[in-house]
């Protein structure tokens, strides 16, 4: 008899063990993620008080039957915690990188003749090779100069560069990827013409553009760059998604702000020709929010840059998306959409938001696009169904970001909406302009496609902004 009452509190001393174990767990990841309100952090630190001591005293009794329902009910509290704090776990392990890179990065492409025996980078050894200027030139040189010796020959435009390989005054020519797409586009027998045999990366520190407020209190402005590359998302590249994001948290207005991506504008800090906005993406994310500031006269304070990948990646973990388009076309990638509802996975999202040529607005529908698919990704996050999908969705979102936000922002926006639970209202404007052919700063050569602003449709946006700023 003595035998089974040291056996019987043995064991309710392990389930009692393992009950407050697992609860002090998830009591402190709470603490740590700090998402949830004092006054409900309370009420949830009373119930479970209150519930573990009735289940301790269960297990403790004497009662066969009711020992048996204490240690059932352990089991289950058990559990319940168990799964909210991997939940948690997994959400600080995601805060505890958050998009956080200091730097971007250069892929440069080593480019010879279709003609040239040259087939791999030692074929180059004491060649004569193009470098185009630029601030990085001295570092990108010295790069290259471990894989091969070579003979220098600068350049100081794309142009210049490429006719120089053409015209066989040199035998290779490295450019930056981005700016060789550029240039590529614009001249698509080039492609036919030259081959990459070497591609090497760079990795330049980016200068700090913070402008931080307090996000539960201040009115700030987001930008939001989507690139049009695969791959590391520290990668420069154009900015083919410009929209910027407007918040109130004291009016609760949010107004998103869809740039095309072919606006002409001034890129900051250049003189001589305007350029297409996108093309500010390619010398980096700071180029372009600089740009943006100085045509809407306003201070972004934060920037979110993502690739195709991060946009397949997060549409395919939530299980596809619905978009409502307002046009039924053929996108370039063969995918059809049809007007009214559509049923997106990550590929078919991606090429509906890229395609433009489908219609008669071009880059004007593609931005509303752009607007559908975001709505619908926010709407799809929002849903019952994240729960099932929220570890993925955050291993997803790891290394698929950029942004200059604290993870002390994050949460402290989701606090203060758990807190209030307050609805939004929710704003779209779309810059417009008229459709024109000029030259461009980044690529002097030929006059290419711009839109040219329209002046009361970005003195319109400016002052709407302001007034939601202010």
């Amino acid at each position: 008899m003595a035998r089974k009452s040291k056996k019987r509190k043995l064991v309710s001393k392990i389930f009692t063990i393992i009950l407050l174990v697992i609860n002090i767990l998830f009591i402190g990841l709470t603490i740590l993620l700090n998402v949830v309100p004092l006054k409900y952090f309370l009420i949830i630190l009373g119930v479970l008080v209150i519930i573990d001591l009735l289940t301790i005293k269960f297990i403790h009794s004497k009662k066969k039957i009711t020992r048996l329902i204490g240690i059932v009910m352990s089991l289950v509290i058990s559990i319940v915690m168990l799964i909210g704090a991997f939940f948690e776990f997994t959400t600080l392990d995601f805060f505890g990188d958050f998009g956080k890179f200091n730097y971007k990065t250069l892929n440069y492409n080593v480019l010879v003749l279709k003609s040239s025996k040259s087939i791999e980078i030692k074929d180059l050894e004491d060649k004569k090779i193009g470098i185009l200027v630029d601030e990085n030139i001295d570092m990108a040189t010295k790069t290259l100069s471990k894989s091969v010796s070579f003979k220098k020959k600068e350049y100081s435009s794309i142009e210049k560069i490429v006719d120089a390989l053409l015209n066989k005054e040199i035998d290779a020519m490295v450019i930056e990827e981005s700016k060789y797409l550029i240039i590529s586009e614009e001249n698509e027998e080039l492609n036919s013409k030259v081959k990459e045999i070497y591609k090497f990366s760079i990795d330049i520190e980016v200068e700090s553009i913070d402008k931080k407020v307090d996000v539960t209190k201040d009115a700030f402005n987001i930008y939001i760059s989507g690139i049009d590359s695969y791959g590391k998302i520290t990668s420069v590249s154009r900015s083919d998604v410009n929209i910027v994001v407007t918040v109130n948290p004291n009016t609760n207005e949010i107004v998103l702000t869809s740039i095309p991506r072919d606006y002409y504008v001034q890129l900051h800090g250049t003189k001589g020709y305007k350029d297409k906005l996108t093309h500010a993406g390619v010398y980096g994310i700071e180029k372009s929010v600089q740009t943006i500031e100085d045509l809407l006269d306003i201070d972004i304070n934060y920037y979110l840059k993502v690739n195709f990948t991060s946009l397949i990646k997060v549409v395919n973990e939530l299980g596809g998306i619905k978009v409502n388009s307002n046009y039924s076309f053929t996108s370039r990638d063969g995918y059809h959409y049809q007007k009214g509802e559509n049923y997106l996975n990550g590929k078919e999202a991606l090429s509906f938001v890229r395609e433009r040529k489908a219609f008669k607005d071009g880059d004007r529908v593609r931005g509303e696009n752009q607007q559908l698919v975001l709505e619908a990704i926010i709407n799809k996050a929002l849903s019952p169904t994240i729960i099932t999908k929220y570890s993925g969705l955050l291993n997803s979102l790891e290394g698929s970001f950029v942004t200059n936000m604290e993870d002390k922002d994050i949460t402290s926006i989701i606090k203060k909406q758990l807190e209030n639970n307050e609805s939004w209202s929710f704003e779209t404007i779309n810059l417009n302009g008229t459709d024109s052919y000029d030259y461009t700063y980044t690529h002097s050569a030929s006059k290419l496609y711009v839109m040219v602003p329209d002046p009361e449709s970005v003195s319109s946006a400016q002052e709407k902004l302001h007034s939601i700023l202010n």
